[in-house]
């Protein structure tokens, strides 16, 4: 079967989409919606699980690839939820000490799609740990409906202090080469973009189309930043000039890609929203950038 793509659906369907899976639109009120966007043979219940993540046919990297070692682990969290719970991932096989990325989540935790992404990091010849902020409530549920909600009732205070302990220890990992980069996706793109203005040793961050912090804050980047936008990303992007504006202001080294045409989660290949040509641009590029800043 032919996956779908994001030509196969109605604009504002994926307008209601964005909206649903942010929460700010319900199930209901998406199928209400999205009903009158309905073909023949094909229900507003049908559209949703269109457009729903496929984990397994997405998949690019096996669990048990042997190109890899992956296993859970934990660490403290004092200032967080107290411990801090993820997917640490490296090659099976590496000679020295190894660059560490943080991978970070969309507003669902750490689903299989994320779980494949740090395995990708890792078969770069880094070292990846993919936190789950759902931890303290039980971890990601194997549902996104239900992650999305398990989401609303985190203290975001404390899951930030979460991401800045998994960066702590990333630095502090026996393998690892000291240099810590970011990659963040949605939620963990904001994620990427908060923890460059707090980790002033941070030597890489990567957002991919994520909130942006305030001006203020920005001033106290001091990480270089490789930015990507979806073209057709309204909400985000409606940020992004005074962004920029605060990155030149604060003298921040910044490379910010704005993909044209493409929908929010263009790189997220589970869903429709992917867009193959954008995503494997922005990968590369990502994957170079992190190898000029993270690596001695």
């Amino acid at each position: 079967m032919t996956r779908k793509t994001a030509n196969d659906f109605n604009p504002e369907v994926l307008q209601l989409f964005d909206k649903y899976v942010h929460g700010h639109l319900s199930r209901r009120g998406f199928l209400a919606s999205a009903a009158k966007y309905t073909v023949l043979g094909l229900t507003a219940e049908g559209l949703l699980e269109a457009l729903n993540p496929n984990f397994a046919e997405a998949q690019q990297v096996a669990t048990d690839d042997a190109r890899i070692k992956a296993s859970y682990v934990e660490y403290p969290s004092p200032d967080g939820y107290g411990t801090l719970h993820g997917y640490l991932v490296h090659p099976a096989r590496f000679e020295g000490k190894l660059p560490t990325v943080l991978v970070v989540h969309e507003n669902r935790g750490l689903n299989p799609h994320i779980e494949d992404i740090a395995r990708r990091v890792a078969l770069d010849n880094f070292i990846a740990f993919a936190p789950d902020a759902l931890f303290t409530l039980g971890g990601y549920p194997g549902d996104e409906d239900k992650a999305r909600e398990l989401f609303k009732t985190l203290d975001q205070n404390k899951a930030r202090a979460d991401f800045i302990a998994a960066a702590e220890a990333l630095k502090q990992l026996p393998e690892g080469n000291g240099k810590v980069g970011v990659v963040g996706f949605c939620y963990g793109g904001g994620i990427a973009n908060f923890l460059a203005t707090r980790i002033p040793d941070l030597a890489a961050a990567v957002p991919f189309y994520g909130g942006q912090p305030t001006a203020e804050e920005t001033a106290n980047i001091k990480a270089p930043l490789l930015l990507h936008y979806a073209g057709a990303d309204e909400r985000i992007n409606a940020g992004w000039p005074a962004y920029e504006d605060a990155l030149i202001a604060a003298g921040v080294n910044y490379e910010a890609h704005i993909y044209p045409g493409v929908q929010h989660g263009f790189n997220n290949d589970t869903t429709p929203r992917f867009d193959e040509t954008a995503a494997k641009l922005a990968w590369e590029r990502t994957i170079r950038f992190f190898n000029t800043h993270l690596r001695a």
